[in-house]
C-alpha cells in the first residue's frame, strides 16, 4: 500500500521531490525489512521510474542502487540503457553486471560509458579485450591505467595497434609492471620515431640526422630492456625487433660493446636458426672455434666479423656474463675493438671504423655527463661543508656508528 500511494503522489510532484522520493524509495528497497509484497510492488516501481521526464530521477536511483549487491537486475540494466551520465554510474561499480554485460556495453556505449567499465576494479580478461578492440582512445587510456584490470597481453598489443600514436596510452602503458618486454620496446620505438619526425619536421635536423639518432635511442633502449641474461626477455625483444625491420648487425655489435650480450645472444639464434644452448656454447668458447661459423650462419656481412671476434674476445676475457655498467658502451671493451679493427682496408672497413667512432664519441658524452653530474654533486656537498662545518663532523660520526 506505501508503494502504491507513492506512486500516486509522484503523478502531482515536481521533478526535484520526485527524485528525493526515487532515492528514499531505492534506499528502503535496498536496506529495509520490506514484505515480500511490498518488495515487488518497490521494484516495479523503481523500473518505471526509469521512465520519468525527468533525468534526476534516473540518477537519483542509479546513485542509490549502483554499488550494492541487492539491486534488481532489470533495474540495472535499464540504468545501463539510460544517457551516459546514468548508465556510467551503474557500469562503474555494479556487481549485479556480469562479464557478458559489460562486453555488450563496452561495444554500444560511448565514451563516457566505456571509461565507466574502464575504471571497474579488477576487470575480467574478457571486457578489457572487448574495450582493446572497440574502445576509444579515452578508455583506452583509462584501462591502461588500470592496475587491477586483467589484460591479456594479446589485448595490450592490440591497443598499441590501434592508438600507439597517443603520448597518453604510451605513458600509461609504460608504467605498467605486467608490459611484456617486447611490446615495450614496440613503444620506445614508436616514441623516437615521434621525436624524429617533430624534429624534422621543425627543420632543426636534416631527416637523416634525425633518423640516425631515433635509431640509436630504440637501440639503446632495446639493449637495457633485454640485459639480465637468463632472466631477460631477450628472445621477445629480438622478435619485435627483426619484425619491425631493426634487428641490425649494429644493434647487435651495440649490445656486445655495451657488456649486456644477452640481446646479441638472443640475435644470432634466431637468425643462426641454431639451439640457444648450442649458440651460448660457441659465444662463451674463449678460443673463439666457430664464431666465424656462427656470424656467416646468422647473415653478417664478412666486413663485420673481425669487430664481433674482438667484442666476444673481450667480453670472454672478463666473464661473458659479468653485465655492464649500465651506462651504454663500454669504452674498455671498445677501445680494443678499435684496436682489432684499424687496420682494416676498403670501403667496408672505413665503415665500421665510422660506426665504432660514433659509438666512442657517444659513450665518451655519457662518461662526461656523469663526471659533470658526480662534479656538481661535490661542488655541492663542499658547499654545505663551508655553510656548516658542523655537517662534516655528523657525517664521519653517522659513518662510524655504521661501521660498528
Amino acid at each position: 500500500m506505501i508503494v502504491r500511494r507513492f506512486l500516486l503522489w509522484a503523478r502531482t510532484a515536481n521533478a526535484e521531490e520526485r527524485a528525493n522520493g526515487a532515492a528514499a524509495l531505492a534506499g528502503a528497497y535496498l536496506r529495509s525489512g520490506m514484505a515480500d509484497e511490498d518488495r515487488a510492488e518497490a521494484e516495479t516501481a523503481l523500473i518505471a521510474l526509469i521512465d520519468d521526464p525527468s533525468p534526476r530521477v534516473r540518477r537519483a536511483i542509479a546513485e542509490e542502487v549502483a554499488s550494492s549487491p541487492r539491486a534488481p537486475r532489470n533495474l540495472i540494466l535499464g540504468l545501463v540503457a539510460e544517457q551516459s551520465d546514468v548508465a556510467a554510474l551503474v557500469l562503474a561499480h555494479s556487481p549485479v553486471l556480469t562479464e557478458a554485460d559489460l562486453v555488450d556495453a563496452a561495444a554500444i556505449g560511448d565514451m563516457l560509458a566505456q571509461k565507466a567499465i574502464a575504471l571497474r576494479p579488477h576487470l575480467p580478461a574478457g571486457v578489457c579485450a572487448a574495450l582493446a578492440e572497440v574502445g576509444c582512445e579515452e578508455a583506452l587510456v583509462t584501462l591502461a591505467g588500470n592496475r587491477t584490470a586483467d589484460i591479456p597481453d594479446f589485448s595490450l598489443e592490440r591497443m598499441v595497434e590501434r592508438a600507439g600514436d597517443c603520448g597518453v596510452l604510451r605513458e600509461a602503458l609504460l608504467a605498467r609492471i605486467d608490459l611484456p618486454a617486447g611490446l615495450r620496446q614496440t613503444i620506445a620505438a614508436r616514441v623516437s620515431d615521434a621525436l624524429a619526425d617533430f624534429v624534422a619536421g621543425c627543420g632543426w635536423l636534416t631527416p637523416e640526422r634525425s633518423a640516425r639518432l631515433a635509431r640509436e635511442s630504440t637501440e639503446r633502449v632495446a639493449v637495457a630492456l633485454a640485459a639480465g641474461g637468463e632472466d631477460s626477455d631477450a628472445p621477445a625483444i629480438v622478435e619485435v625487433l627483426r619484425a619491425h625491420g631493426r634487428l641490425t648487425p649494429g644493434l647487435m655489435l651495440r649490445s656486445l660493446l655495451s657488456g649486456e650480450p644477452a640481446l646479441a645472444e638472443a640475435a644470432f639464434v634466431l637468425l643462426s636458426d641454431l639451439p640457444a644452448g648450442r649458440v651460448a656454447a660457441l659465444l662463451r668458447d674463449r678460443r673463439g672455434a666457430g664464431l666465424k661459423a656462427l656470424c656467416r650462419k646468422a647473415g653478417l656481412p664478412d666486413s663485420l666479423q673481425p669487430a664481433f671476434a674482438a667484442a666476444i674476445a673481450s667480453l670472454n676475457a672478463r666473464g661473458f656474463d659479468k653485465g655492464g655498467s649500465g651506462r651504454g658502451i663500454d669504452r674498455s671493451l671498445l677501445r680494443e675493438v678499435l684496436i682489432a679493427c684499424e687496420r682494416l682496408d676498403g670501403a667496408e672497413g672505413h665503415a665500421l671504423m665510422g660506426l665504432l667512432r660514433r659509438l666512442d664519441a657517444e659513450a665518451a658524452r655519457e662518461e662526461a655527463r656523469a663526471m659533470a653530474d658526480s662534479l656538481a654533486d661535490d661542488a655541492a656537498f663542499a658547499y654545505l661543508v663551508e655553510a656548516d662545518p658542523a655537517l662534516l663532523v655528523e657525517l664521519e660520526i653517522g659513518d662510524i656508528r655504521q661501521a660498528a
